[in-house]
């Protein structure tokens, strides 16, 4: 165990994040989501739900401010424009970050898979609700040493 770091946050996942650069990507993704057919990294965390996982990632991983749309999620197929429970779980997590405001964009289905493909790695959860899933850049952590 460590002090001040989730135990959610196994080894393999903690290896992959310190890992990431800056701009790379990391996938939590649901119960349904294809992970083992698009994943270049995968980690299995069928025990954990989306919003524990993307609550502990965040805690120790800095969100790319940099660039528009630093937070992806995947759209309701043939409505675009609907917001189901995931979306707001996401957004709520997002919404607690310090700093500046980080919104949920959502992308159809198969640019998100298409996406995801591209990503440093995908956390495949347990996750029941529908559209569960987010993509999240990496942004930097400026330690005061410049």
């Amino acid at each position: 165990m460590l002090i001040g770091i989730d135990p959610i946050l196994n080894a393999d996942i903690l290896f992959i994040l310190r890992a990431m650069g800056h701009g790379d990507e990391i996938v939590i993704a649901d119960g349904s989501f294809p992970a083992q057919t698009v994943a270049k990294r995968l980690v299995r965390m069928e025990a954990a739900n989306l919003q524990h996982m993307l609550k502990a990632v965040l805690s120790v991983m800095p969100v790319d401010e940099s660039e528009p749309d630093p937070v992806i999620g995947m759209e309701v197929i043939g409505e675009p424009d609907t917001i189901v429970p995931a979306h707001t779980l996401i957004q709520k997590e997002l919404d607690a970050l310090n700093g500046e405001k980080v919104s949920l964009k959502r992308v159809e289905r198969f640019a998100f898979y298409e996406r995801t493909k591209e990503a440093f790695a995908v956390i495949a959860t347990g996750e029941t609700l529908f559209y569960g899933n987010v993509i999240i850049r990496k942004g930097t952590v400026n330690l005061g040493n410049n």
